[in-house]
């Protein structure tokens, strides 16, 4: 690959010394500036920045250099992703645009392919799946750096059996409790989950969803909770606000129950929210960062990101960084940034090391790759305000401990 792209460079080594001093391009980001997941819009633009300092610190890529259109999303509504996506799409220069997540359904697809416009997405993939399974060819501009969600429905289950297996937590009576939010990332995950629960003889015993937004109090379902007692309690609400709320509450009458929350974990502020509280929980991510020794290049990036900000990266801080970083290697081999169709297949092509695993992408759908040789389903677990990668053994720097509010085994 190195070779191939020194002979794009030297092919535009004659346009770079004619657009050296052309107008910087833009890169257009769409995240939520304002709102319940404002934080992870913060990471979404310190990633793209700290990529584009970068690249222009070293002269640009192929001769062109760089300058980022932020859009705000909002709540994600599919009004405010519209009005966001059409600023962008109407702001002369941009020639890409990024994002952690826009929209959940992610329909804000169709409206760059119209356009033609390349776009790499870290947000849900079922949606994104959906929309380029019907035409992969209509859908050379965009990617999903997020990979298939399929693990997220079907890896808890094993992971915790191989606890009970362990002796580590005490499953004697296979029952889950699985709350969720009235949206499609966290619906999707919850009705796998409960799928896969109830094919291999556990009983849903709790079985709620909440409105999608703000939740104040989660008492009266945390009531059912205690009634029916579950080796295991889930929550794919991914508000940090609301993840934390409800462990906060769970912990003021604990039931003898393992709890996994769904994505709200890996986000800074669900540690600064919860504090020593979160010692236990468990969580899991599909391309979240690999910070570990056994990935190098994720511990890296991440006490790279540390170092700059003086802050924590969540999935997506480093995520975008990277996801920019594909950006020019895509127009290192092209060389012209408004050659979108060539942009896009390139980016399609790219196969290597990320923070998150190693990226390559389904063809049908778009959709990065999802497996041990990939991208993993790595799960964690807090432990007085560190993040411990407990599994896959291939990628794991520690071992699960029974949370503090359980009866030891």
């Amino acid at each position: 690959y190195s070779k191939s792209l020194g002979l794009a460079a030297a092919s535009v080594f004659a346009l770079g010394i004619g657009t050296a001093m052309a107008e910087p391009v833009k890169i257009g980001v769409l995240a939520p500036l304002t709102g319940p997941t404002a934080s992870d819009g913060e990471e979404f633009i310190r990633g793209v920045q700290w990529a584009v300092d970068e690249a222009n610190e070293k002269g640009g890529v192929a001769g062109f250099t760089f300058e980022l259109e932020v859009a705000d999303v909002k709540d994600h509504s599919a009004a405010n992703v519209s009005s966001a996506v059409e600023r962008l799409l109407g702001t002369d220069g941009v020639e890409v645009i990024l994002t952690g997540y826009a929209s959940l359904s992610m329909f804000e697809v169709d409206l760059m392919a119209e356009e033609n416009m390349p776009y790499i997405a870290a947000g849900p993939s079922p949606g994104f799946a959906a929309i380029v399974s019907q035409d992969p060819d209509a859908y050379n501009c965009c990617w999903s750096y997020t990979a298939s969600f399929k693990g997220y429905e079907t890896d808890v289950l094993p992971m915790v059996e191989s606890l009970g297996e362990a002796g580590k937590v005490n499953l004697d009576s296979k029952t889950v409790a699985i709350i969720s939010s009235d949206n499609p990332y966290s619906k999707t995950i919850s009705e796998g989950m409960k799928s896969s629960f109830a094919e291999n003889g556990w009983e849903v015993v709790v079985d709620e969803l909440v409105p999608f937004g703000e939740v104040s109090d989660w008492k009266v379902i945390l009531a059912k909770v205690n009634e029916t007692d579950p080796d295991l309690v889930i929550n794919t609400d991914y508000i940090p606000g609301n993840s934390a709320l409800f462990l906060k509450q769970f912990l003021e009458n604990p039931t003898d129950s393992l709890v996994f929350l769904q994505y709200a974990p890996s986000v800074p502020e669900f540690v600064d929210l919860t504090g020593d509280q979160s010692t236990g929980v468990l969580y899991n991510l599909i391309g979240g960062p690999l910070d570990t020794p056994k990935w190098p290049r994720g511990q890296k990036l991440m006490q790279d990101y540390r170092d700059r900000f003086e802050i924590e990266s969540g999935a997506y801080g480093v995520g975008l960084y990277e996801m920019t970083n594909m950006y020019f290697m895509a127009l290192e081999e092209v060389g012209d940034p408004t050659d979108h169709d060539a942009i896009g297949l390139a980016i399609g092509r790219i196969a290597q090391e990320t923070v998150a695993g190693n990226i390559a992408f389904d063809p049908q759908t778009h959709v990065a790759l999802q497996d041990n040789d990939h991208i993993p389903v790595s799960f964690w677990q807090l432990w007085d305000g560190q993040r411990v990668l407990v599994g896959p053994e291939k990628f794991a720097d520690g071992e699960f401990q029974t949370p503090p509010w359980m009866s030891g085994q």
